[in-house]
Parts: structure tokens; sequence; C-alpha cells
């Protein structure tokens, strides 16, 4: 049985746009193939809960090779767009410039399948953002269904 949702993402209003990718890129450095967070859709400091999407495209560079005939979004980039909205988050809250990598990844279940196109909508509730670390629990929803969970710990390196 799932958890209770962080946020309804059906509440979420994903075409207002409270942070574009350009905004994104100036904290989080990934590029290219790794440049996966597309926006952020919600952002609420008090209660430390947010929200950012990716679009599954059909076009991907993954698309060819996992699974040949069915292509299956992996599992590992949904943790890692999870990761850089929790990176987001603490360099927007903390307005600190200094790269926040993996520390951990506790607690993940994958619930389903994610299939392009697509819209993976990311929700996370910051437990912990220090100068050295951050912790976030955070899940992941296409169509309103829960497909992932998992609970973030990222440190400053």
């Amino acid at each position: 049985m799932p958890p209770p949702v962080i946020l309804d993402p059906g509440q979420l209003n994903t075409s207002k746009v409270v942070f574009d990718k350009e905004h994104i890129r100036n904290h989080n450095p990934q590029r290219h193939e790794f440049d996966l967070l597309d926006a952020i859709v919600h952002f609420d400091v008090e209660a430390r809960i947010f929200a950012g999407y990716h679009d599954v495209r059909d076009d991907a560079w993954w698309v060819r090779g996992h699974v040949p005939g069915r292509a299956l979004f992996p599992g590992v980039l949904m943790i890692e767009i999870a990761a850089q909205l929790a990176s987001f988050v603490t360099h927007e809250v903390l307005q600190d410039d200094r790269f926040f990598g993996f520390g951990g990844v506790d607690a993940v279940k994958f619930r389903g399948a994610v299939e392009p196109p697509c819209r993976l909508i990311v929700i996370g509730r910051a437990r912990e953002i220090k100068l050295r670390r951050m912790i976030c629990e955070t899940q992941g929803f296409v169509d309103g269904v829960m497909v992932f969970e998992a609970v973030i710990t990222g440190m400053a390196v």
C-alpha cells in the first residue's frame, strides 16, 4: 500500500512554472542527457514542500535500449530527478552554490511502470536542510498514480 501523498498532484497547475529550466541550471550542474528536471511548479518554503516535473519523451536517449519494444523509463533516472529536485531546493533555501550530491537513497519503492510519452511529476518534502546535509522524502506520479517513492539524502561535495 502506498504511503499518504505529500501533496496531491491533481492540485498542481503544471502550466504555472515557478522556476524554469534556465533558473534550475543556475543551481544544478547537470547537462545534456542528465539535465532531467524540466520545471519547478510548486515551492512552499514554509511547509518545505515542492514539486517539479520531467517530460518523458519517446525520442529520449534511453528509449532504444531500455527495453526494446516496450520503452520503460529507468528507475534510476526517476531517482536522479528526485535528487535534482532536492538539490535545487537546497540551493534555493540556503542560497548556497556548493554542489549537493548523493549521500544516500533509502526506502525506495517502484510502484508502476513509466512509459513515454508522459509527464512524471516529482513531489518532495524536506525533512532537513542544513549547510552540510539535506534529507527529502520524494514521490513520483504519472496521471495521478504514484510510481515511486524514495528518501534522498544529499551532502555538500
